[in-house]
Parts: C-alpha cells; sequence; structure tokens
C-alpha cells in the first residue's frame, strides 16, 4: 500500500515537474525571440509572433496560455524579457503593450486547432497556420486599438505604422511556426 502511495505522488511530483518545465522552457523562448529585433520605428521587428505561434500550437491551451501570461508577468515584474531587452510598466504600457497582452490571444487560438482530430502532416500544419492567423489577426486588433488609445491617434495611422509593415513577415513567421509545430508536436510533447 506505501509503495502504491509512493509511486502516485512521485508521478504527480514528476508530471508537475514536465509541466513547469515546458513552460519555463517556452518563457525562455520566447524572451530569446523578443531579443532577436531590428529596431524600426515604435514596434521593432522580433522573432516574439514566430515564438508564440509556435509555444501555442505546441502547449496546447492551458500551457501555452500560461507560457506567455508567465512571460508578461515577468517582463512587469522588471525582468527584460521584451524587445530590446525591455521591461517594466513602461514598456508594458507603452506602444507595443496591446500587441503583448495580445500574444495571450495568439497562444491561445492556435492551441484550440491543435484539439482538432487531424493526423495527417500538411493538413495539421494547415489547421496550425489558420489557427495561428486567427491568433494574429486578435493580436493585430488588440494593439491597434490599444495603440489609438494611447496616442489618440487615427485608425489608419495606427494600421500603417504598426501593423502594414510587419504582415509578410509575420505570416512567413507563422508558416515556420505551424510547420514546427506540426513537425514536433508527436517528438516533444504527450497529446
Amino acid at each position: 500500500m506505501k509503495n502504491s502511495v509512493k509511486n502516485t505522488s512521485s508521478k504527480r511530483f514528476r508530471s508537475a515537474a514536465r509541466e513547469i518545465a515546458y513552460i519555463g522552457l517556452a518563457v525562455a523562448v520566447i524572451t530569446v525571440c523578443a531579443w532577436v529585433f531590428l529596431p524600426v520605428g515604435p514596434i521593432p521587428f522580433t522573432l516574439q509572433t514566430l515564438a508564440v505561434a509556435l509555444v501555442g500550437a505546441l502547449l496546447g491551451w492551458k500551457r501555452g496560455t500560461a507560457a506567455v501570461a508567465v512571460y508578461i508577468l515577468m517582463g512587469l515584474v522588471g525582468v527584460p524579457v521584451f524587445a530590446g531587452f525591455k521591461s517594466g510598466t513602461v514598456a508594458l504600457f507603452g506602444p507595443t503593450g496591446g500587441y503583448i497582452f495580445g500574444f495571450l490571444f495568439a497562444a491561445l487560438l492556435p492551441s484550440l486547432f491543435k484539439l482538432l482530430p487531424v493526423k495527417k502532416f500538411w493538413a495539421r500544419a494547415a489547421l496550425f497556420y489558420l489557427g495561428n492567423l486567427l491568433g494574429l489577426a486578435v493580436c493585430y486588433f488588440f494593439g491597434t486599438v490599444w495603440f489609438v488609445l494611447m496616442y489618440d491617434c487615427t485608425v489608419d495611422y495606427a494600421l500603417t505604422l504598426c501593423v502594414t509593415p510587419y504582415i509578410l513577415p509575420d505570416l512567413a513567421k507563422l508558416a515556420v511556426a505551424a510547420f514546427l509545430a506540426a513537425r514536433l508536436e508527436k517528438r516533444i510533447l504527450e497529446r
């Protein structure tokens, strides 16, 4: 009887440790991808979009959303996890703040597509890409509304400055994320 209780608690500990490790690794990937940036305008080109889409598709909705939430909280408390090694309330509530909060949706939506019982590789990659597109659209919407409210500017101005220059690179990053997620999900994670 004692051995079965000990084995059960040991399995729970390993399971909890695995969950924490997945989330921690995802936060690290998002952070490193944020540090790969080109400073152009108020919103730099980064690889965050790729990382967030990949994390959502690979980890599922609970772990993926948790990883992005931990990433945001780390930045809020002062850990330099955002683009340009920025952190704190100034970075989080600045011009990119809405896009950073929008990452929650950018991780959540592709993770919901993970629940669909599609097995074929290219169909799975297409599903992840569709989920990534929807997540990015919500992220763009949230970030653009934030930018308009923060700077009291027109929607056209915000879209021209904050969305239009990033669409093509983001579409390419989402395609890479969808391909990687479809390729890696069976090798890395349990369903």
